[in-house]
Parts: C-alpha cells; structure tokens; sequence
C-alpha cells in the first residue's frame, strides 16, 4: 500500500493535468489515462441517457436518484480521489446536489466502464475502495465484450449478481423498475 504522506503533492498534480487526461488518486498514488476512447464513451453515455429519464426525472419510471457522469469523489480520509464513468445516488440520501467541484458522500452505484489500460484498477483497486465505501451496487460494462456485470454489497463484500450480454433485454438491479436494451451500448 502507498504511503500518501510521500505524495502530499499529488491532488496538486491531478488539478494540474491537461485536459486530454483523467487523473485519479489512489492510495496517495496519481493513475493518469488519456480520455476514454470513444467506444467507451459512447457505452457510457447512452447508459446514462437511458437511465436518466426514469430514475432521474420520473419519466417512464420511478424517479428518486441523481445521476452524473465523471464525477470527482473525494472518499475516505485520505482521501482517494475517483472517477467514475457514471454515478449515482438516492435522493433520500442526497436530496440535492451540492454546489461543489467534488463529493465527499459515496454513491449508492457506479458504472465503470472498461477499457484495456483501466481495467485492472478499475476492478482492483476502486472496487476495494466502492467496497470500504459501502458502495451498494457496482456495474462493470465493458464494450469489447459486449458485456455488463452486476455486482451487490452484501454484508462486507460484493456479491455477483449477473452477467448480460450483447443485444440482450434486462432488468438490471438497483434500476430493474425498467428494460434495458444493451445492443444500444454497443451501437455504432
């Protein structure tokens, strides 16, 4: 485990960074990916416009969640520094959004979008921190496979729940009030 008192410096290097990359900051450590590919951020962003109509507004579905893209998490004391491709938490736990550059409040759930170069942090490293944070749901969507993993914090560790693939028709928890069409993800 990294010390963070070697790198006292490293927020000040991640707010430094040019906009063609996303930093991070785990375990004291700056992790540094140029922006997704756009394979990537396509899968991200339709996931988020699917999602928010009816969780978000209520339109088609339960509403009661706020929803972001790419927000910066400040979690734990030290405190690491993530970002997640999709965030989301429940408004009774978040009634509204702060007017602030960051969170320091743990999502309800994530998406982490997968790629080559994050992959292993995104499920090592930031799936044990989710887990530290009591993150209750962790979705892992990768678009090379054509894959979404679904995993459930039960009691002190994540529990798999399901894999969908390709052009299938889910129900996905905690958004299982509606169908997703995953063949949307992969569009081109």
């Amino acid at each position: 485990m990294a010390d963070p008192a070697r790198k006292p410096d490293a927020y000040a290097e991640l707010a430094a960074l040019p906009s063609h990359l996303v930093g991070q900051i785990i375990e004291g450590v700056l992790h540094t990916q140029p922006r997704p590919a756009l394979r990537h951020a396509q899968a991200a962003s339709v996931l988020g416009e699917e999602l928010g109509p009816p969780f978000k507004r209520g339109r088609g579905g339960p509403g009661g969640w706020i929803i972001l893209d790419e927000p910066e998490l400040h979690l734990g004391s030290l405190p690491d520094v993530l970002v997640p491709d999709l965030a989301g938490w429940r408004r009774e736990r978040m009634p509204v959004l702060p007017d602030a550059d960051h969170l320091a409040l743990a999502p309800d759930w994530v998406a982490e979008v997968l790629s080559p170069s994050t992959q292993r942090i995104d499920r090592g490293k930031k799936l044990a921190i989710y887990l530290r944070e009591h993150v209750s749901h962790v979705w892992f969507v990768d678009p090379a496979a054509r894959t979404l993993e679904i995993f459930r914090l039960v009691a002190d560790t994540y529990v798999w729940v399901a894999t969908h693939d390709n052009d299938a028709i889910i129900r996905a928890e905690p958004f299982d009030a509606i169908e997703l069409q995953l063949g949307l993800l992969w569009q081109t």
